[in-house]
């Protein structure tokens, strides 16, 4: 068993349900668990891939309870939560000029190389490719979200964003065969900011007139400036 396994109080505690509702979803397979010694034991790297398949396909209502809940394992909290400084201007590509999937996944992260975000190109593009093997991160929105299958800090120096829009669809592995044309690359420096940053995108993503915009922007600061607006209409909204 490895050390940072959770039992049923301490994932209760970080899921915030009780023990008892641990238990119940645990024996009934609604959560990945094992027993260890007639006692359960659930592995965070297995808790985190749960959490992040739960994200994509929650309601707003859930999105604010997650993000909630994900912020309260940070210090400082949920608030202030530099969206601005994960993404600018430099990290967006308008249009993105890619073809085929792989060309997408390189040609991200040789984005966020040129501007300094990132210092492994290659190796990030690799573990992405990865993940995208295990399960495709497009969404049926058109939108995809690119990112290892666990955080790479060794690959950067701090946590961030980068986007590209294509002027085209392009298969990606969506549901139904829906086609992807804007593209985020999410590098986090640990899984519970990866989480978090999943629930806010999730969020974003929710806002109709959101992906209008950023399909009909013509520049990456035009492009920036849609998700930053959105963002703090959320805060608003949170502050209501």
């Amino acid at each position: 068993m490895a050390i940072d396994d959770f039992d049923i109080d301490s994932l209760a505690s970080y899921l915030h349900l009780t023990p008892e509702q641990v238990r119940k979803m645990a024996e009934r397979s609604r959560l990945p668990g094992r027993r260890v010694g007639g006692q359960w034991k659930f592995s965070p790297a297995e808790i985190h891939h749960w959490f992040e398949d739960r994200i994509g396909v929650s309601d707003e209502p859930e999105l604010v309870r997650v993000e909630k809940v994900l912020g309260t394992h940070r210090e400082g909290g949920l608030d202030g939560f530099p969206i601005a400084s994960l993404l600018n201007p430099e990290r967006v590509a308008v249009p993105l000029v890619a073809r085929t999937r792989n060309s997408v996944v390189e040609e991200m992260c040789e984005l966020a190389a040129r501007s300094g975000a990132l210092w492994m190109p290659r190796e990030m593009a690799a573990a992405i490719r990865n993940r995208e093997a295990l399960h495709p991160t497009a969404l049926g929105n058109g939108v995809a979200l690119l990112h290892p299958r666990r955080p790479q800090p060794t690959f950067f120096q701090d946590s961030f964003l980068a986007m590209g829009i294509t002027g085209s669809g392009i298969p990606f592995g969506g549901p139904r065969g829906v086609m992807s044309d804007i593209f985020f690359l999410i590098a986090s420096s640990d899984d519970s900011i990866h989480l978090r940053l999943l629930a806010r995108m999730s969020r974003w993503l929710q806002q109709p007139e959101l992906l209008d915009g950023l399909r009909e922007a013509t520049t990456p600061t035009q492009a920036w400036q849609q998700i930053v607006d959105v963002d703090r209409e959320l805060d608003g909204a949170k502050g209501d």
